[in-house]
């Protein structure tokens, strides 16, 4: 969006285009019916600019309050009746904290501007509003003042500013860079001498003025910057007084278009270009125009930042679509990569089985045989959890005397499906009864206590294939039964069966 600059004093309103400080005038309006509807036709040709009004006219009021100290509406409202108080019947007012008194209270100080000839402002507002050109607000020449002196790199706390706008002399008295006083001077005679007596003069007359409201003190010195063409400073300087409570600085307005970085220097003294380029560049933060002025100005803003929302989510889609194209092409080159290679190997395969030995079986029956071979791997078991019952039982009977253990794996016989069936581990124990001075009686108890150790994990199932002694079955063991009492027990052999689930 372009940024044109408007600027009206008491006659007429000049409409100038900014670009990367280049100022070029686009048409000057007179301020009558003609020039009205020249305006309004222009506003229209340019409706999607954004607009700032600079103006210099005298009715420009200021005034310094003190108010409680306050926030938010309460504030606000505060300050609208101030300003109501101060400057009646006008809407174009402005106020600018100045800091709060050191006290207790902590009382705000606040300067109040007003245009307090809004009747000057309503033919051209009016225009604007009508073509909804977008209006960032309303300034004034003496409101620049103490910008233009701070991008100079003058001091700007206490002092006077002198410039040449539209045939009369624009006199501010500045404060910490805000314009408590501002009046217009008109200028009779428009040569060199004659704005360099007029200079002189009224810089002299602002300070007795300032003196006699009390605004300084008598024997107070002050700055007085005056902005002047390189052509005619010799002559101010000459002009003003060497014995004056006032300390004169000339700013060429070359150097100062320069500092600026204002591509269009000044032609003769008027300063207005200054003063636009500093509006297109550090305009203030306080301005005249009411939210009505300003409402497509607001409506400007709103369309653009949801432009701009939309143009940075388009953005983003884009990024995260050139992402997304990027990882697909990335892997449509790993996939045919991946074939490539694939094929590669089946190659290779086959070259290396047409040198294998022929077998009598094709591929799928091979491939069942190796599935097969590693199932039954899978199912190998070890001894260790069969040796590891035997060692517990063992633990528990210190007369026993292992001689041998063996250990081998089964299957089931009521299965039918080899796959499925349940499978065995067989273990056989062969030891000996090692006890001192015992009887047949007493050897075999302890045997029968181990294979009832055994006996204790439900998957076992014991079998005594020989005991230490031979009896007939179903006979009670007594003494001269046909054993000897002295005769030594043989070895015992016990099979243990244990089912495992595959």
């Amino acid at each position: 969006m372009k940024l044109r600059l408007l600027y009206l004093n008491t006659h007429r309103m000049s409409a100038y285009t900014w670009h990367q400080g280049n100022l070029r005038a686009e048409g000057v309006f007179e301020n009558d019916e003609d020039g009205l509807t020249q305006f309004a036709e222009y506003l229209c040709e340019q409706r999607d600019s954004q607009f700032s009004l600079l103006a210099n006219v005298a009715e420009e009021g200021h005034a310094l309050e003190t108010i409680p100290y306050l926030r938010g509406n309460d504030r606000q409202t505060l300050v609208t009746r101030k300003l109501g108080q101060h400057f009646l019947g006008t809407p174009l007012s402005t106020a600018v904290s100045l800091g709060y008194e050191k006290s207790q209270r902590k009382n705000e100080k606040l300067l109040l501007s007003a245009l307090t000839n809004p009747a000057h402002f309503d033919p051209w507002l009016r225009r604007i509003s009508e073509a909804e050109a977008p209006l960032a607000g309303i300034y004034t020449v003496a409101q620049l003042g103490g910008q233009l002196l701070k991008k100079l790199g003058q001091d700007s706390s206490r002092c006077l500013l002198l410039t040449l706008q539209d045939q009369s002399i624009r006199e501010t008295y500045l404060v910490d860079g805000h314009a408590h006083f501002s009046r217009m001077a008109p200028l009779s005679d428009s040569s060199i001498a004659g704005i360099a007596s007029a200079f002189a003069a009224e810089a002299g007359k602002l300070h007795q003025y300032l003196i006699g409201q009390r605004l300084i003190g008598r024997d107070e010195a002050l700055q007085a910057f005056i902005v002047a063409h390189p052509l005619t400073i010799p002559a101010i300087e000459k002009a003003c007084p060497e014995h004056s409570p006032l300390s004169f600085t000339l700013l060429d307005s070359h150097a100062a278009a320069n500092k600026l970085k204002l591509q269009t220097l000044p032609a003769d003294n008027r300063s207005e270009l200054l003063l636009l380029q500093l509006l297109a560049t550090a305009r203030p933060a306080q301005q005249f125009a009411t939210d009505a002025h300003r409402h497509h100005f607001r409506l400007s803003q709103i369309r653009h930042g949801l432009i701009a929302a939309g143009l940075i989510a388009l953005l983003g889609g884009v990024l995260i679509a050139a992402k997304e194209t990027y990882d697909a092409q990335n892997l449509r080159t790993e996939t045919a990569d991946l074939l490539a290679s694939e094929a590669d190997l089946n190659q290779r395969y086959r070259e290396i089985s047409a040198t294998f030995p022929q077998l009598g079986l094709d591929n799928d029956s091979l491939r069942g045989l190796t599935t097969r071979y590693g199932e039954l791997i899978a199912q190998q078991r070890q001894p260790a959890p069969s040796y590891r019952m035997v060692s517990q039982a063992l633990d528990r009977m210190p007369a026993i005397s292992l001689d041998a253990i063996e250990w081998k794996n089964g299957w089931n016989p009521q299965s039918t499906a080899a796959v499925t069936a349940s499978a065995m581990d067989i273990t056989t124990v062969r030891g000996t009864i090692r006890l001192e001075r015992a009887t047949p009686r007493q050897t075999l108890a302890v045997l029968d206590q181990f294979v009832d150790a055994l006996r204790a994990d439900p998957a076992n199932t014991v079998k005594v294939e020989q005991r230490p002694f031979d009896i007939e079955s179903g006979r009670a063991l007594r003494g001269g039964d046909g054993l000897d009492e002295d005769s030594k027990p043989r070895q015992f052999v016990i099979e243990i069966t244990r089912s495992v689930a595959p």
